[in-house]
This record gives C-alpha cells, sequence and structure tokens, in this order.
C-alpha cells in the first residue's frame, strides 16, 4: 500500500464507509472517535481497506490511556485492516510513560501482519521551521512504512515550507505524508500529492471533519486528479 497516493475518507462510522467508494481508495477509522470500534470492525464488509488510528489525547485524540494499544492490536488482525497509525512520539520515546514499549510492540506486530505503519506526527498550533520538517519528515519515515506529518498553518509561507519539504523528502527516497490544517494551508491537502505526499484525508461527511482545514472528500477528489491529470507526464490522474 502507499506505493502511489491513496485518499483516505475518515469516519468514526464504518457504516458510512460505503458511500466513500466512489471517491475514496481506502478508508481511515478514527477508533478514538467511534462507538463500539471493535465491533464496527468486526461487522466491516466493505470493499475499502482500512487504516486504523485510535489517537493519542495528547497528539489530539480522545484516546486517553494505554488501552488503545490493546484494540489497536485486535484490529490489525482483521483482514480488512491494510495500515496503523502510530504517533512518531510514542515510537521515539518522547511521549507519556510507558509508550515506547506499547509502541514499538504494535509495530513489530502489524509488519508480521503485514499491515504497514504510519508514524505521524501532528501540531496543532505551528509550522516548524523548513530544516525541522525535513528532519521530522526523515525521522518518521525511518520509524514507519509513511512517515506523517501535520502541521498548522498561519500563513502561506508556512504552506510552501512544507510543500518544499515534502518535495526533499521524497527526492531524498523517504515515503511521506504531508498537509498544513488551518485555512492558509488548506491548499496542500491538494497540492502536496504533486510533491510526492502519499496519503490525503477527508471526511465521509463534511460536518464531521476530523482536522481544521479538510475538503469534502468528493472535493478532494476532484483537485487531486484534476491537478495530477495536468502535472504527471502520464496524464492518468487517479
Amino acid at each position: 500500500m502507499f506505493e502511489e497516493f491513496v485518499l483516505a475518507a475518515s469516519t468514526a462510522d464504518l457504516s458510512a464507509a460505503s458511500r466513500a467508494r466512489e471517491a475514496a481508495d481506502a478508508v481511515e477509522f478514527r477508533m478514538d472517535l467511534a462507538a463500539d470500534p471493535l465491533d464496527q470492525l468486526a461487522a466491516y464488509d466493505g470493499t475499502l481497506p482500512l487504516v486504523v488510528t485510535n489517537r493519542a489525547a495528547w497528539e489530539g485524540g480522545e484516546a486517553d490511556d494505554l488501552g488503545r494499544y490493546d484494540a489497536l492490536a485486535e484490529a490489525i488482525g482483521h483482514e480488512s485492516v491494510a495500515a496503523v497509525d502510530v504517533e512518531l512520539a510514542a515510537l521515539r520515546g518522547n511521549a507519556p510513560a510507558g509508550e515506547r514499549s506499547h509502541a514499538t510492540a504494535l509495530r513489530s506486530n502489524a509488519r508480521e501482519a503485514g499491515v504497514s505503519v504510519i508514524a505521524s506526527v501532528h501540531d496543532f498550533e505551528s509550522t516548524p521551521e523548513f530544516g525541522t520538517l525535513v528532519d521530522l519528515l526523515a525521522d518518521a519515515a525511518s520509524e514507519g512504512d509513511v512517515g506523517k506529518l501535520a502541521t498548522t498553518a498561519n500563513g502561506r509561507g508556512d504552506a510552501l515550507a512544507m510543500l518544499r519539504a515534502t518535495h526533499e523528502a521524497t527526492a531524498a527516497g523517504h515515503r511521506v505524508a504531508t498537509m498544513c490544517m488551518g485555512e492558509p494551508g488548506r491548499h496542500t491537502r491538494a497540492v502536496a500529492p504533486l510533491y510526492g505526499s502519499r496519503i490525503g484525508y477527508a471526511p465521509v461527511d463534511a460536518a464531521d471533519a476530523t482536522a481544521p482545514g479538510q475538503y469534502p472528500l468528493a472535493t478532494l477528489r476532484d483537485l487531486v486528479d484534476g491537478l495530477r491529470g495536468e502535472g504527471d507526464e502520464s496524464g492518468t490522474g487517479r
């Protein structure tokens, strides 16, 4: 997975996944926002592969204890699950006590199960300077199969720094997924794939956006495909 760009439809309700089939390549299942997430996984019979995320409260999610790893460990056993999101801070030992051993064990189990690992970083306040972005992407890509970096743009310069960092990381051979949250960086969600970003995120239902600045799913699909059709030598788009 992630050999090419993947548009993931984010939702906490897997019964809504069928509405994403026309536009999405995968579904990001936000377990931390879901009611009875393991029951939902057991009942899932959709055709789109799943990216499971159980975001820690200290990284902007709603999972507030180490039990989230038990849920993720069970989740990666489902045939429909193709990737799991794990916070880079947990993998690197920069998170609350106990996180690292759980995170690295989950990564090992995921890889044994043939499930890709997305090592993710989120900054809900700002965008670091360009050099720090490049270093973060290299670190995340080295810890996971894809390094994901989402920061908050407070101006267009932040968005430009993210796009430059995406291009540099991709040129260095790293597999990354990048975006800027917030209105000044919203366009990066559509433009970053041109510079090598491998994953985009959009809500199944626009009212249920899981991060600031997300486009509606169908809109992001059209934007990405339109830009790729103009910019790719192949001209094939999706």
